[in-house]
């Protein structure tokens, strides 16, 4: 007698939790998700083409605006990948001082994810709690670079200077302060049987088809994979520094925030290590006046906190790249959206979205 229509609408590009400009063409059969089709490009900058036209050291502020909660891991994978066409070597210092930004970089952008993906599915002393962590570390940022966003704080062949005096001790500080604190999150998330309801069974990413979308970082690991840039293809002296890397066994949506918890708490164990270690000496080393790789091509990675963050450049022997091209693991890992939301209700997509942790500027480029 009566007769059920499928119906397409749109969720964004406007929409607060696609978490940046992203649109997405949604078909439903009633509540039911029957196909998502994600929609991007309101961002994009052409990133890739103007790195073309400019020297090799102008090209780091852009690669900050990538993915730009999290733009020390672009600096680091991008002055890894030139020094890796130059053969530069890094000097011990300034290696592991690049781990402990990096490290930092990874608890402020799981801190930002934790605290929005909570908001988005309604629960906002979170937010207020991680904010509150987040900002200790970008003082930190602050106090290194003088930025708290976009830092540019690298340079090829190490940094522009060292940390300055009592840096170490107030990192220090900040890693005695936060498992407290990030004991706090747990305490209002990880039982509440409203987290659970809306997280556990949602969005699950089975770990064969999380390797055939090319997914990466806690996306993958979600889903049972363990792979991690950081213990695949060490960078950065990452090689010399102990700590797990956490899997999911669910593959859903509560499986991927358990990783990243547990993940911040990894970025503090090698900080820890870092700052015990931690060598005297150089920051940077001797690079030429005017920076012009040999001719020839390379590809390198790092562990972003979304993932796998690839640097593709070809050079001719100038002072500008002849090709540059971005591995973004936002893009990658959006693709696999909808396969997590067939079959889902409306509410479960703003959770998928959440749990993917994507960042616009690192999709559209």
């Amino acid at each position: 007698m009566f007769r059920t229509e499928e119906m397409d609408i749109n969720m964004g590009p406007q929409h607060p939790s696609t978490h940046g400009v992203l649109r997405l063409k949604l078909t439903l059969d009633g509540e039911e998700i029957v196909d998502v089709r994600p929609i991007i490009g309101y961002l994009h900058r052409g990133v890739e083409k103007l790195c073309e036209h400019r020297t090799y050291p102008m090209i780091e502020p852009l690669t900050d605006r990538l993915d730009y909660v999290a733009a020390i891991s672009e600096n680091l994978g991008y002055c890894g990948a030139v020094e890796k066409l130059m053969g530069l070597q890094v000097p011990p210092r300034a290696q592991y001082i690049r781990v402990i930004l990096a490290e930092l970089q990874r608890i402020a952008s799981h801190l930002l994810w934790l605290g929005t993906h909570a908001l988005d599915l309604g629960a906002m002393t979170v937010y207020f709690y991680t904010f509150r962590e987040r900002e200790l570390i970008l003082d930190l940022f602050e106090q290194f670079c003088g930025a708290r966003l976009t830092y540019n704080s690298m340079r090829i062949g190490g940094l522009l200077e060292d940390v300055p005096a009592g840096w170490t001790d107030r990192v220090r500080h900040f890693l005695g302060l936060f498992p407290s604190r990030q004991k706090e999150y747990e305490d209002l998330l990880t039982v509440n049987r409203i987290w659970l309801g809306r997280t556990r069974g949602v969005g699950i990413l089975k770990a064969d088809d999380a390797v055939a979308m090319g997914a990466s970082g806690p996306t993958l690991r979600g889903s049972g994979v363990d792979y991690d840039v950081r213990r695949a293809q060490p960078y950065s002296s990452y090689e010399q520094f102990e700590f797990d890397v956490p899997t999911g066994t669910n593959c859903d949506t509560y499986d991927r925030y358990l990783v990243r918890m547990e993940e911040m708490r990894q970025s503090c164990r090698i900080i820890r290590q870092a700052l015990d270690r931690l060598p005297e000496g150089e920051v940077r080393a001797k690079v030429p006046k005017y920076i012009k790789p040999p001719v020839g091509e390379v590809y390198h990675v790092v562990e972003s906190p979304r993932g796998e963050q690839g640097f593709y450049l070809v050079s001719k022997g100038g002072e500008m790249p002849y090709r540059m091209r971005f591995r973004s693991p936002s893009f990658v890992n959006l693709q696999a959206l909808p396969m997590m939301c067939r079959g889902q209700l409306i509410a479960d997509v703003v959770a998928v979205i959440g749990s993917i942790d994507i960042v616009l500027g690192d999709v559209d480029r």
